[in-house]
């Protein structure tokens, strides 16, 4: 099969996001003018190592928030976020988040999630989270498409659960694994690892 996206695909679903897939969950922590904010972003991704940075992307607008949705426009406002890592225990409260709250309401508040507060920027942070960066914005790049926008960062401090520390390295299973977005209705649990050796 082959099909050319501005044709359409004349399946009964739009396979792009199943195509690129298992995508990790950015869970975006902010707070602006109006209130605290959380919503999860499946484009999401680290960029860089030194020094550390991240990237998401967020798609389409809401009717309060002309142009983009809470996260991009609280960024914007204050030049700061939190990225939390979304595991299986807390699958639910991630889900939860994606309802189209009106602008200044709480998801922290709407989901019953306890909030706590970032130690290097002005922001809230899921205080449950496996870990949690926190990021000052270093650019907004508009995308291709409506209301389409990345946003990167530099991370500041970074947050994690001792319990998700193992043996002197970062494992969330015991928080039920990183829960990763696939196509359609579907998620996936990552708790099943392997090593491999780089080629010397």
């Amino acid at each position: 099969m082959f099909y050319r996206p501005e044709a359409g695909h004349g399946l009964p679903h739009n396979p792009f996001n199943a195509i690129i897939a298992p995508r990790p969950i950015g869970w975006i922590s902010t707070r602006g003018s109006q209130g605290d904010n959380l919503a999860p972003y499946s484009f999401f991704n680290a960029v860089a190592y030194v020094p550390p940075q991240v990237m998401f992307a967020s798609t389409g607008a809401k009717g309060d928030r002309p142009g983009t949705k809470d996260s991009v426009a609280q960024i914007i406002e204050t030049g700061v976020f939190c990225v939390n890592i979304a595991t299986g225990d807390l699958r639910d409260a991630v889900n939860a988040t994606s309802a189209p709250l009106p602008a200044g309401a709480s998801e922290f508040a709407a989901a019953g999630i306890e909030a706590a507060d970032c130690t290097t920027i002005d922001c809230p942070r899921v205080a449950g989270a496996a870990a949690a960066l926190e990021c000052r914005m270093t650019q907004i790049v508009p995308l291709a498409g409506q209301a389409n926008f990345a946003v990167f960062g530099v991370v500041t401090g970074i947050h994690m659960r001792d319990d998700c520390v193992v043996d002197g390295q970062f494992d969330p299973r015991a928080a039920g694994g990183w829960i990763a977005r696939l196509g359609y209705k579907d998620y996936a649990a990552v708790t099943d690892l392997f090593e491999m050796d780089r080629p010397e």
